[in-house]
């Protein structure tokens, strides 16, 4: 009887947490397809020159920014804590400004079928860091999802018609390893930190503090922009990078962050050369053969056996679970 109310109550459990599960896969899902679509938005914009990557990046920052800040005048307001203001800040190094800055001009110095290729690396620094920072075990199945999904984001980057090291140079790769490296720890590092705060409030300290310290680096880089000269399209895709791939993006990703292990959130970054490389066919830049077909499952393969692998509070509550039943 005891045995069976106890399996009872944990698959009520199991229920409301598939539940909590599929918002955070959503919400995930909805922010990295429009990441995809924002690499080749971004480096149009910079291939005009009437923007540098500087400008732009601080364009994201101060503009979602702003949005954030806007937005929480309309909503409940929440305390934060004195001793997280520090932590926040650190977040908003790691995860925005670092992460951001070191993307878009690296994107600037080299292809995006490179930086398409180095976002590949994010879920295999954030697994190794989650064993690191949060206790997360490696398992056999974690590190298969994780070759999988490499491997079909990879097919999916060098299937392209474009040449793969077109524009490319050492400094700009070197610049968007050291942004996946960033996001990786942001994920894992700061898990409690998010845990602690609604998506909002995390993202408009951090987005404030990203836009403080790149004001400095960004200033000659903003004034120089001849705002009135600029075609109506660049304005409009700027538009685009600050509302969607960053206001939006970064609202929803906190919600995936709080409902799913950092391994399966990064997992998502398979998702952007996916996106990239259907764009790409759907503007006649690239045809879908078998090769991105079978590039496509593995990525999603990847992502679903991650999925399935167990997390460090799982294994502890099967084997509380095997020890009661002995």
């Amino acid at each position: 009887m005891i045995v069976r109310e106890t399996f009872s109550i944990f698959a009520i459990k199991v229920d409301a947490m598939q539940d909590k599960n599929l918002k955070g896969h959503i919400a995930l899902g909805i922010a990295y397809v429009i990441f995809g679509l924002n690499t080749p938005v971004s480096k149009e914009v910079l291939m005009h020159g009437e923007v540098s990557a500087l400008a732009l990046t601080f364009y994201r920052f101060g503009g979602a920014g702003i949005f954030f800040l806007l937005i929480s005048f309309f909503t409940k307001k929440e305390h934060v804590a004195h001793r997280d203001i520090g932590w926040l800040f650190l977040a908003s190094m790691f995860g925005i400004f670092i992460n951001q800055a070191s993307f878009v001009v690296g994107l600037s110095l080299t292809s995006p079928i490179d930086a398409s290729v180095i976002t590949t690396i994010v879920p295999i620094l954030t697994m190794v860091l989650a064993a690191f920072f949060l206790k997360e075990p490696i398992t056999w199945k974690k590190v298969t999802g994780v070759l999988i999904g490499a491997s079909g984001a990879l097919l999916l980057v060098f299937s392209s018609n474009t040449s793969v090291h077109e524009n490319a140079s050492i400094e700009g790769n070197l610049l968007c390893m050291l942004g996946a490296l960033s996001f990786a720890i942001y994920l894992t590092a700061f898990k409690k930190l998010i845990n602690r705060y609604s998506a909002l409030t995390l993202m408009k300290w951090m987005f404030l503090f990203a836009a403080l310290c790149s004001l400095p680096l960004c200033w000659r880089d903003i004034v120089a922009v001849d705002y009135a000269g600029m075609p109506i399209a660049i304005y409009l895709r700027i538009l685009f990078v600050i509302a969607f791939a960053t206001f939006i993006s970064y609202l929803l990703i906190p919600i995936g962050q709080k409902l799913l292990r950092p391994t399966i959130v990064s997992m998502y970054n398979y998702l952007q050369p996916l996106v990239s490389s259907l764009l790409a066919v759907a503007l006649g830049m690239d045809m879908f053969g078998w090769t991105k077909g079978i590039a496509t499952i593995l990525v999603f393969l990847g992502v679903y056996i991650v999925t399935q692998s167990k997390s460090r509070t799982q294994m502890e509550q099967k084997n509380g679970m095997s020890k009661k039943e002995q």
